[in-house]
């Protein structure tokens, strides 16, 4: 269960990932058979959910405005929750992978 100082914190981590840029490296040429490699799915994973922060923040900028409807807000802001969830989702199974991997004789 989210609570709002975790979302929060999370739609903040979001908006200095989005001013300040995502990290670049060299362009790889992908993995295996042309496949994306896993940090150019995670950059991207990384930028819808910025995106998806933005439209929230416009959608209640415009309604404060008083141009939207509250409903389009509701809407914004619950497709932005269920975007961070999933990214926070992914990086616990991430995170999860690396501590198995460390765990394994070498």
């Amino acid at each position: 269960m989210t609570t709002s100082s975790f979302a929060a914190g999370a739609y903040a981590s979001m908006q200095g990932l989005a001013r300040g840029g995502l990290p670049t490296k060299p362009a790889s040429t992908g993995g295996a058979a042309g496949m994306p490699d896993f940090g150019s799915l995670l950059g991207k994973a990384l930028e819808t959910t910025a995106q998806s922060a933005r439209a929230a923040d416009t959608q209640a900028a415009s309604v404060a405005a008083g141009r939207a409807d509250v409903v389009d807000v509701v809407t914004a802001v619950a497709e932005s929750e269920a975007a961070i969830e999933t990214l926070v989702a992914v990086r616990d199974r991430v995170i999860a992978a690396y501590e198995e991997i460390m765990r394994m004789p070498v």
